[in-house]
Formats: C-alpha cells, sequence, structure tokens
C-alpha cells in the first residue's frame, strides 16, 4: 500500500491533460471523500488542495495524502469507534509519512545535510554532498553543510569556539610537561578538531582518543586523519578489538577512534586528561570522569546551556545543578561557581577531592578545568567549599553564609549593608549552594600563558593575561610580582613564567607512573603556587555609577581604589566589572569622590571631594529642616483672618541653600 501511494503521488506531480473523455477519482483522496469527476474538475481539485500545499525537492512535488496509509488515533463515542484517516507526506527518501508541512520540509533538510539525497523510486542519480575543509591552528577538518547548526548535523563544528580549544590546548600542554606520555580523551569528538590539534602538536607526549556515539561522527573523525596524516586505530566495541587504518609505522602518530557513550568508555578505562564538550549541560557525565580519572589527573569540561547558567531558566538550573540563582549583576561568576558546585559534588561521591586551576565564562560557554586530588581528606576540602550565598536584592551586596551548623534567625543580618533594616519585606535572597573557593592557580595560568605563546595561539594570550591579574588581584602595570633572578623561571611578553623543572624526578621508566613520594612533592609545589586567594565576585561600575555625575575612567578608578589600600583588578567575566576585596559601602565612596557633576554650574570642575558619607546626610538633613520651616510658615499665615499669604512675607532662599 505504501508503494503504491509513493508511485501515486508521482503520478499526481505530472501534468494532466486538459479534458478527461471520462470520469476518474482522485488518485490522493478516498472515493468516499472525493467522488469520480471530469478532467477539469479533477485537475482544479489537485491544484487547490494537493499541489497548494506539496513539498518541492529536485524538481518532484510531494503532495498531500488522503489515503488510509497512516491511521490516527482512534476516537471513542459511546459503542463505537471511529478511526480518521488523517492527512500526511510521504519522504520519496526513507518512505516516512509526515502528517505536518513543517515538519515535512525539516525532515528532507535534514536528508539533505546528511548527503541522503538518493531517492527509493527516483533513478536518477542524485548530486552529492559537498563538503567544506576548513584549517584552524595547522590543522585541517573536513566537516559537513550547516555545520555550525547541531540540529541539522550530526558532526557539529562551531568555529566561535576557537578560544575555548585554544583554552583547553593549553591546560593539557602543561599537564604534558608534569609527566609523559599521558592518555587524554576527547569524549565528544564531533569532527575530531580537537583531538587532532592535540596529537599535532604534542605528538609523542599525549595518547589521545576521540570518542563519538554517532557512526556518521566515527567516519568524519577517521576522514579527518588521515586528512592530516594521521594513522587510526578503530575500536567500535566495548572488547578490546582494534582495527589500524591508515598507511604509516607504528612511529608515526596514531589516535584511537572509539564508537561508544561517553559514560561507558570512561568506566571502561582509566585517563589522565579527559575533556567533556556535550551539547548542552555536562552534568550526566561527571561521576563517570571522576569515577576512573588518574590521581593528579584534569578533568576539563565545557557547558554551553547558557540559558540556564545565566539564570535565564532559573528552573532549568534548579533541575540540573540543583542550584537556586536569580539575575545579578555578576551572573557569569555565579554561573561558574554553579558548574563548579556540581563538579565538587560529583567528584566528593567517588571520594576524591578537586583544585580549580580555570574558570571562564564567556558568552557562548562556561569553560572549568580542575585538578584531581584522590582520597576522602581532599573531598571533604572540598565539599566544605560548598556554601550559600546572601544576595541583596536592592543595593546588590553578597556575602557567603558562615559555617556552622547553627540556624541563625536573620541569617540576612551577615550582610554589610543595612538593608534589610531600612527596607520593608525582604530585600535579600539566598542562592546556591555555590563554589566559595578560589576560581584560578596562578602557577598553572602562568604556565598556560607560557605554553600559548610557545605554540603561537596569540587569540588566547590577553585573555589569559587578563586572568592572571584576576587572579593575583593586580593591575597589569602590576603584572610582573616576580623577579629574574628566581630560578627554573622564563620571560615571555613582560612575564615571569615558572616552568616546572621535571627532569631530576623522572628517571622511571616510560608509562610508569611516579612513587607516592614524588606525587606529594607535585602535590606541595601545585599548593606554593597559588597565592593570596582572591576575592569572590566583581562590581560593576557602571551599575553602581551615580546618577547626574560623570564617573571616572576604569583605569583611574582602579589606582584610587588601590590607593585607598584595597586590592584591586579587572575581570574577564565583564569588561567593567572590578574584583577588589572593599565593601560596597567603601566602593561607592571612593567612586562618589573621584566623580565629576555632568551640569557646567554649581561646583568647579574637578572631582566631588567626599571624605565620608556622613556629609551627605548632613545635606540632606540641612535640606528637610529648611522644608519643616516652609510649612511651619505656611501654615500660620493660613490662620491669619486674611487667610492669604502675600509674596512679601514669604522668605527667600539661594540656590546654595
Amino acid at each position: 500500500m505504501l508503494d503504491l501511494n509513493c508511485w501515486l503521488l508521482l503520478l499526481a506531480s505530472e501534468p494532466i491533460s486538459e479534458e478527461f473523455s471520462e470520469k476518474k477519482p482522485c488518485p490522493l483522496c478516498p472515493e468516499e471523500k472525493f467522488k469520480a469527476c471530469y478532467g477539469h474538475k479533477l485537475h482544479r481539485h489537485l491544484q487547490n488542495l494537493h499541489w497548494k500545499i506539496s513539498v518541492e525537492f529536485e524538481g518532484y512535488r510531494m503532495c498531500i495524502c488522503h489515503l488510509p496509509c497512516r491511521i490516527a488515533k482512534p476516537n471513542f463515542v459511546a459503542d463505537q469507534t471511529f478511526s480518521k484517516m488523517g492527512a500526511h507526506y510521504h519522504c520519496i527518501i526513507c518512505s516516512a509519512t509526515i502528517t505536518r508541512r513543517t515538519d515535512m520540509i525539516g525532515h528532507i533538510n535534514r536528508h539533505v545535510n546528511k548527503g541522503e539525497t538518493e531517492s527509493r523510486f527516483i533513478t536518477a542519480p542524485a548530486p552529492k554532498s559537498s563538503c567544506e575543509v576548513l584549517k584552524e591552528a595547522n590543522t585541517d577538518v573536513q566537516v559537513l553543510p550547516n555545520y555550525f547548526t547541531p540540529q541539522k548535523t550530526d558532526s557539529y563544528f562551531n568555529p566561535k569556539m576557537k578560544l575555548n580549544r585554544q583554552l583547553i590546548f593549553c591546560a593539557l600542554a602543561v599537564l604534558a610537561e608534569e609527566r609523559k606520555p599521558i592518555e587524554c580523551l576527547d569524549a565528544f569528538g564531533a569532527t575530531g578538531i580537537m583531538g587532532l590539534q592535540w596529537a599535532k602538536h604534542l605528538r609523542s607526549s599525549v595518547k589521545v582518543t576521540i570518542n563519538d556515539c554517532n557512526e556518521n561522527s566515527v567516519t568524519m573523525i577517521q576522514e579527518n586523519c588521515h586528512l592530516n596524516k594521521m594513522k587510526v586505530k578503530v575500536n567500535t566495541k566495548k572488547e578490546d578489538n582494534y582495527e589500524a587504518i591508515g598507511d604509516g609505522d607504528e612511529s608515526t602518530d596514531t589516535i584511537e577512534v572509539t564508537k561508544m557513550d561517553a559514560n561507558v568508555i570512561m568506566h571502561l578505562r582509566s585517563f589522565d586528561f579527559i575533556h567533556l564538550d556535550p551539547f548542552g549541560t555536562s552534568v550526566n557525565y561527571l561521576d563517570s570522569a571522576f569515577r576512573n580519572v588518574r590521581n593528579l589527573g584534569i578533568v576539563s569540561l565545557t557547558s554551553t546551556d547558557i540559558s540556564s547558567l545565566y539564570a535565564k531558566a532559573q528552573h532549568v538550573a534548579l533541575r540540573h545543578y540543583g542550584c537556586n540563582i536569580v539575575r545579578t549583576e555578576y551572573y557569569k561568576e555565579l554561573a561558574a561557581r554553579t558548574v563548579i558546585a556540581a563538579v565538587a559534588r560529583s567528584a566528593a561521591r567517588c571520594n576524591k577531592g578537586i583544585e580549580v586551576l580555570l574558570a571562564v565564562a564567556l558568552e557562548h560557554f562556561v569553560l572549568v578545568v580542575v585538578r584531581v586530588l584522590r582520597g576522602p581528606s581532599p573531598a571533604d576540602d572540598s565539599a566544605k567549599k560548598i556554601r550559600y550565598l546572601i544576595h541583596c536584592q536592592w543595593c546588590e551586596e553578597r556575602i557567603f553564609q558562615k559555617e556552622g551548623n547553627m540556624v541563625e534567625e536573620n541569617p540576612y543580618q551577615q550582610l554589610p549593608c543595612d538593608c534589610h533594616g531600612s527596607m520593608p519585606g525582604r530585600t535579600a535572597v539566598i542562592l546556591g549552594p555555590l563554589w566559595s573557593g578560589a576560581l584560578f592557580n596562578t602557577g598553572f595560568l602562568r604556565r598556560m600563558l607560557f605554553e600559548a605563546v610557545q605554540y603561537g595561539l596569540d587569540e588566547v594570550q590577553p585573555l589569559l593575561k587578563t586572568v592572571v591579574c584576576e587572579a593575583e588581584c593586580t593591575t597589569s602595570k602590576n603584572f610582573s610580582t616576580h623577579s629574574p633572578s628566581d630560578e627554573n623561571k622564563q620571560e615571555e611578553c613582560g612575564v615571569y613564567i615558572k616552568t616546572p623543572d621535571m627532569l631530576a624526578e623522572s628517571d622511571v621508566m616510560p608509562g610508569k607512573r611516579k612513587n607516592n613520594e614524588v606525587m606529594r612533592n607535585a602535590t606541595k609545589r601545585q599548593k606554593t603556587d597559588n597565592s593570596a586567594e582572591h576575592p569572590a565576585f566583581y562590581y560593576n561600575i557602571h551599575r553602581h555609577s551615580i546618577k547626574g555625575m560623570n564617573m571616572p575612567k576604569l583605569n583611574k578608578f582602579l589606582n584610587y581604589l588601590s590607593e585607598a589600600g584595597y586590592r584591586v583588578s579587572r575581570t574577564h567575566f565583564d569588561p567593567m566589572g572590578v574584583r577588589t576585596n572593599a565593601p560596597l559601602a567603601q566602593f561607592k565612596t571612593v567612586l562618589m569622590k573621584h566623580s565629576t557633576p555632568t551640569y557646567a554650574g554649581g561646583q568647579t570642575e574637578g572631582p566631588l571631594h567626599l571624605t565620608e558619607d556622613v556629609q551627605v546626610g548632613d545635606q540632606l538633613q540641612a535640606a528637610t529642616d529648611n522644608k519643616a520651616k516652609d510649612d511651619e510658615f505656611l501654615e500660620e499665615n493660613k490662620s491669619g483672618d486674611s487667610g492669604t499669604v502675600f509674596a512679601e512675607d514669604c522668605p527667600t532662599y539661594s540656590a546654595a541653600d
């Protein structure tokens, strides 16, 4: 029946003669719906009903069909059952029946994007799909049409994530300098661009495994490996059945390509470096990632569910991360701390702790890189850093809730501001649970910057410099905090970068892990790389500007805060954000002190010098007293005989009053 109907709808797309000698039925409608008629009426029926809402594909028309090919759900009325015949379309490529025209157009487009244009009923050869070759970081990748739209292609490639790939490469390069060789996994390969860059630049220092559960993506990864002259080792089963593909000796670079679910491969094998980049949230793969990752290994994850992390879909954030968040001025850092809290909880369930090396939140993604510390003690230390945040919705002051099991009657009193006492109702909310520890490791970031300079990654260097300044909470002028006389440090771009000297500790056989003493020393070295912990969160200078006043330039304002005795730096989360340990009240005081009025009259040029907030209060109190005197004078005049107030009896005030 299906083949006959498809033949009929193709027949209906052919032109019909003007006149028929006898009555004929409609080939796409049942006889009880449209009776047999003459040619002119049948032609009008086909044009107005079937051809008008048809779907065109390579010169053919897929007309809507009313025949009983697709039976809709039965309707029960009393004791009788009626089966309604639903109108539908037939796909000439895969013989699927689809009810709506928009769904049919999308169905055909998906076939075209996948290169499936050969029809079962069309004998003419279909044109082959043209693949495009893109180049990034000296690595060529072959992509399908619409490669930048994940819903329309299996092998998704986003050129806007180039910065994200370079950050991950620098983190892997730092780990490769610590121990060699390392086994790294790209759990969601897609086109395989990330794993190819690892193998092409780091070569024998890494053993790359690219995984994807989609068969078309695995095929494209193999083609891209051959395009970059890499040897491929394919594993498509859960058992260790490998098949080598490609020419070359054993000394050539070899990439292992697997076709498994990401959770399965991370359960079966152990890795030193794991990167998770699914479409959306990555919380479904965290437990598997931390189960078999090696000690002092690195787990990096990229979250692209921006709508939930940036508090546009708060119910989704509560469902995925178990975290209550609202839209704030520091929403990007709030998103990063939300992801890290989920990572810390997953690691703690596997008796592992984490040390956050890097947390970046930009327009399209949130990237978190953590080092895994095995043992219950590091797991407990990491779990203690997950706390709730008290956020004032009136002035946007914030503070992490104090540790302890005692329940406070009014936790909003912990806020430095007094909005909870002066404003009616509840002015603050409790957000979290969030990560309350540091977001950066200064020593690791400096080594990442050194690797970026060494491999010529120019796009990521400005971001890394900003993040290093943010980790140390210092301005760019005070960037070089180390003296050049220190050992094991190299100067690159005006920055003294510490490079690990692992030659004395690497007197072991290749492929073997270091002993416990070397591991302990590496942990101590990593802890000494941490400088004083940077302040949590930041303030937006535009959010707290004074109406009617011109605020100073951002760099000058940073100097003013630094001269006042506070630690200060810019932040990559917000181009107009200021990370400082100054309270919000002092932040506003310094901002008001060095702001100038926008109008020409009144004060002369120069900053508005207000040493204390009390001066503003005295001016408001004087204005209130003057208004009270006016009201009292008016009441006295109204109580007179005439009941009229004369202008000459009223006191006059100058503009200064």
